[in-house]
């Protein structure tokens, strides 16, 4: 089947040698969003209103700070402050204007209906701290990417001998692709891939389980002498299969 552009990505991720594939997209995604968002277009004024409006997770600000653009990130991080302290200065007087009760009573006197505006400032930061820009830019492009496995495995025989011979996926994207299946693929074919799904998984899963457990064995002194195996890198490998795309080497 000749490569389209939306299938590059993909059969790229599915030749490389990793323990999920679909980490290994939003990995690339994630990187290109982060270089995208450092670069020029920070200067950009639809860009910063948008950066302003959304703001950075901290995981992706955490990215943002080590691409080294100092600057750019310093400029992106003020305007966005502008936005949050001028918004919550306006949610706060819109609270404080709710009139106290009067009169008698003491203690208990009758206390005033809450007004939307007094519990708006709360909303408003539990809104901000669910928003990233960097989060927003991946997340259409990495749909398409999903769907895309699906059809390069419905129509693309050469991709699915490469996708029956990964070393399978994390958790996450296990459970990713079993959620999308039955919407993408049907009949025999859904049956076949829910199935090649289900082996790839716990096959592989076992495979680098059992090299973390010779890892960790190899701290006994009894085994001080003996090789490593395939157990060196277990740790990082064992962290993707259980937590999907992290950062640990």
């Amino acid at each position: 089947m000749k490569e389209k552009l939306y299938t590059i990505p993909v059969n790229d991720a599915f030749h490389t040698d990793g323990e999920c594939p679909i980490c290994q997209i939003y990995h690339s995604l994630e990187t290109n969003a982060i270089e995208f968002t450092m670069g020029p277009s920070y200067m950009e004024d639809d860009i910063r209103m948008e950066t302003d409006r959304v703001g950075f997770c901290g995981h992706h600000l955490e990215q943002l700070y080590q691409n080294q653009n100092r600057l750019g990130l310093g400029l992106m991080l003020k305007t966005h402050m502008d936005r949050i302290i001028s918004d919550i200065e306006g949610l706060q007087t819109d609270a404080s204007t709710e009139q106290p009760a009067t009169g008698g009573g003491g203690f208990f006197r009758k206390k005033p209906p809450v007004k939307p505006g007094a519990t708006s400032v709360s909303a408003y930061i539990h809104t901000l701290g669910q928003s990233c820009y960097i989060c927003n830019r991946i997340h259409d492009i990495y749909e398409r990417y999903l769907a895309t496995v699906f059809y390069l495995y419905k129509n693309d025989e050469a991709f699915r001998e490469v996708f029956l011979s990964s070393k399978g996926f994390c958790t996450p994207h296990y459970g990713v692709l079993r959620d999308m299946a039955p919407a993408e693929l049907s009949g025999k074919l859904l049956a076949d891939f829910l199935s090649a799904l289900d082996r790839l998984y716990l096959d592989n899963m076992k495979r680098v389980r059992d090299d973390l457990e010779w890892f960790t064995d190899k701290f006994d002194y009894r085994n001080a002498d003996a090789p490593w195996k395939n157990s060196k890198d277990a740790l990082p490998r064992s962290a993707c299969k259980v937590a999907g795309p992290v950062e640990i080497s």
